[in-house]
C-alpha cells in the first residue's frame, strides 16, 4: 500500500510540474459580455493550448454549464445581462457538481468589500480590470494546479476503493463485496416480486493443478475461471472470489430454470477448453450448486447455505456437474456456508 501511494504522490508532483493544460482541466469557459475582451481572452487561451468555449451572458453560460463534459475552469465576468458573475458562482457552488469547477471572477469593482462578497459567493479567486495576459496565465496556472491535485487525489480514491472491493488475483469482487452485494440485491428482491439466482462454483481438484505444474499455473486457472464464466452471464449479473478456488455468482431476476440452465452453461465453457500455461494446456472442470434467494421464505444467508450445500453435494457424486438446492434432501440445509 505504501509503495501504491508513493507513486501516487509521484505522479501528482510530476503533473503540477507541467506548463500546458493537462486533460484534468483544458476546458475553459469564458463568460463576457464585452465582444472584444471575450475574443482577445480566447485568442489568448487557444495560443495556451485550451479548449475553450464562450459565452456572451450569464445565460448562455449556464446552458453551456449543463454540458457534458463541462469545463472545469471558469472565467466568468461579474457584470452580465440576464445572469451576473456572482449569481453564476452561487448557481455552480448550489449543485456541488463533481469534479470541482474553479472559478475566476474578473471585475471592475475594487471595493474590498464587494471582492469579499464575490468570494464568498463561491469564486476561488478575481481578477481586476485591466487585467494583462501575463497575470491571467499566471492565475489560471493557481486553478490547474488545484484541478490537477483534484484530479489525481480522485484517482487515488477510486484505485483504494477498487483494491478494497476487488479480488487482486482474479480482478473480480472480493468475499467482502461479493456478499454485500448479495445483501444488496436481496433488499431488492424484498421489494418486489423477483427471484435471485445464487451459484457456489468450485474448482475440481485444483490441489492437483498446484502441485503438478505449480501456483503461477494454479493462479492462470484462477484467473481464467471467472473470465469464462463472465463471457456467459449477463453483464448485470455479479462475479466474485468467495475463497481459494471458490466462486460466487448472484444473477438478479432469475428463475429456477434460468439459474439452472446458466449453470450448465458456465459448467461447459470451463469443461469445454484447455487453459494454456505457458507450454502446457490444463483440463479443469467445476462443480456448481445452485439455490433460489426468494426473500418471502429465505434470506440471503439461508439461500447461500443452500448453494453451498449443493455444492458440497455435487462433488460428493462425482464433481464436474450442477447440483440444485431443490433436489437435496432438507436435512442436509442447515450446513454452515464454508
Amino acid at each position: 500500500m505504501s509503495e501504491f501511494l508513493s507513486m501516487a504522490a509521484e505522479s501528482i508532483s510530476h503533473s503540477v510540474g507541467l506548463d500546458r493544460p493537462t486533460n484534468a482541466c483544458d476546458r475553459v469557459l469564458v463568460a463576457e459580455d464585452d465582444p472584444m475582451l471575450r475574443r482577445i481572452m480566447q485568442s489568448w487561451l487557444d495560443s495556451w493550448g485550451y479548449q475553450v468555449m464562450v459565452a456572451e451572458d450569464g445565460a448562455k453560460a449556464w446552458e453551456i454549464l449543463q454540458t457534458e463534459p463541462a469545463p472545469q475552469l471558469l472565467i466568468l465576468d461579474w457584470m452580465m445581462p440576464t445572469i451576473d458573475g456572482l449569481e453564476l458562482c452561487r448557481l455552480v457552488r448550489e449543485r456541488g457538481k463533481s469534479p470541482y469547477q474553479y472559478i475566476l471572477l474578473v471585475t471592475a469593482k475594487d471595493n474590498k468589500q464587494d471582492l469579499v462578497r464575490g468570494l464568498e459567493m463561491g469564486a476561488d479567486d478575481y481578477l481586476s480590470k485591466p487585467f494583462d495576459r501575463s497575470e491571467l496565465r499566471a492565475r489560471l496556472r493557481t486553478g490547474r494546479r488545484i484541478l490537477t491535485l483534484q484530479d489525481e487525489q480522485q484517482r487515488i480514491v477510486e484505485a483504494l476503493h477498487y483494491q478494497a472491493t476487488h479480488d487482486g488475483l482474479t480482478g473480480i469482487w472480493n468475499r467482502a463485496a461479493i456478499f454485500d452485494l448479495l445483501r444488496r440485491e436481496f433488499e431488492i428482491a424484498a421489494r418486489s416480486i423477483h427471484t435471485t439466482g445464487i451459484m457456489m462454483l468450485d474448482v475440481d481438484h485444483f490441489k492437483k493443478v498446484n502441485d503438478q505444474y505449480g501456483h503461477r499455473a494454479g493462479d492462470a486457472v484462477l484467473r481464467e475461471v471467472p473470465r469464462r464464466i463472465q463471457q456467459v452471464v449477463r453483464s448485470y449479473d455479479l462475479v466474485g472470489r468467495y475463497g481459494g478456488e471458490e466462486f460466487l455468482v448472484v444473477l438478479p431476476e432469475c428463475s429456477p430454470n434460468e439459474v439452472e440452465v446458466c449453470a450448465e452453461r458456465i459448467r461447459l465453457a470451463i469443461a469445454g477448453e484447455q487453459v494454456p500455461v505457458g507450454d502446457s494446456a490444463i483440463s479443469i472442470t467445476v462443480s456448481i450448486g445452485t439455490a433460489i434467494l426468494e426473500p418471502a421464505s429465505n434470506s440471503e444467508i439461508g439461500a447461500l447455505t443452500a448453494a453451498d450445500t449443493a455444492l458440497y453435494n455435487a462433488k460428493a457424486k462425482g464433481r464436474n456437474r450442477v447440483v440444485s438446492s431443490d433436489s437435496i434432501s432438507t436435512s442436509l440445509l442447515s450446513r454452515t456456508p464454508r
